[in-house]
């Protein structure tokens, strides 16, 4: 982020243009878009948002969660080795979209730590986005979760972690395809869950949050309406026998 006052007011215009004539119109126009507990999701930074990833409209879903206004300050982590290809279309996502790029693979010897800029954005108090699974998987499969998280919560300890499970996106707009199509898209907010000691069982946890929240998004038709209408309940934890 721009640390010049001018050169930051430029790049929330340019961002919120990005939301006016693209993310909206896609999300709000191009999509069935149901929301369950978007309360749940940080009003302020520092905040880490991680939600399941099987399309490019994840990030603009996501995005079109959160007040106008604070757009400028939430931050999509994406992969370097596909934003940053082009130094022209580097600078787009950058400056309309507000990405930070990862290597993906980790810290090489004697290279930065591909999670620095992170690190500044979280310092900064802004809303970080991230995909713990590293890439595009197949629609409503849920991939290996790699450790980024895991070592970026170990630094910001008191950070909350919110998980979001993205239902529907995947069919929306796979991975190869480049033209969208209406489908219903789903989206569960959990409650912020809790960064464990030991890295294995951090992700384990963080995985089976996120099989219970596609669990509440993908019920059967006779189910879904008092899913998302219902009771309230704990969409981090396993749903309680309700049967006679």
């Amino acid at each position: 982020m721009p640390t010049n006052p001018f050169l930051k007011a430029g790049q929330a215009v340019l961002r919120w243009l990005f939301m006016l004539f693209v993310a909206y119109p896609m999300v709000l126009l191009g999509l069935g878009l149901r929301v369950r507990h978007r309360e749940r999701l940080p009003a302020t930074g520092p905040a880490i948002v991680v939600a399941n990833h099987n399309s490019h409209l994840d990030f603009m879903v996501l995005l079109a969660l959160f007040p106008f206004l604070s757009v400028p300050r939430v931050r999509p982590a994406a992969a370097a080795d596909y934003f940053c290809r082009f130094k022209w279309f580097e600078w787009l996502a950058r400056n309309f979209v507000g990405i930070i790029p990862i290597e993906r693979g980790g810290a090489r010897k004697g290279e930065a730590d591909p999670l620095e800029e992170c690190y500044r954005a979280l310092e900064a108090g802004q809303i970080l986005f991230l995909f713990p699974e590293g890439t595009r998987g197949q629609p409503e499969h849920l991939a290996e979760l790699k450790p980024g998280v895991w070592h970026l919560a170990q630094r910001f300890p008191e950070v909350p972690i919110v998980p979001v499970y993205l239902h529907g996106l995947g069919r929306a707009l796979p991975r190869g395809r480049t033209i969208p199509v209406p489908f219903q898209v789903k989206v569960a907010v959990g409650r912020p869950v809790p960064l464990l000691p030991d890295k294995a069982a951090f992700l384990a946890s963080l995985r089976s949050t996120f099989e219970h929240l596609r669990g509440k998004t993908a019920l059967p038709d006779a189910e879904k309406e008092e899913a998302w209408f219902g009771e309230e309940e704990d969409l981090n934890e396993p749903a309680k026998d309700v049967s006679c």
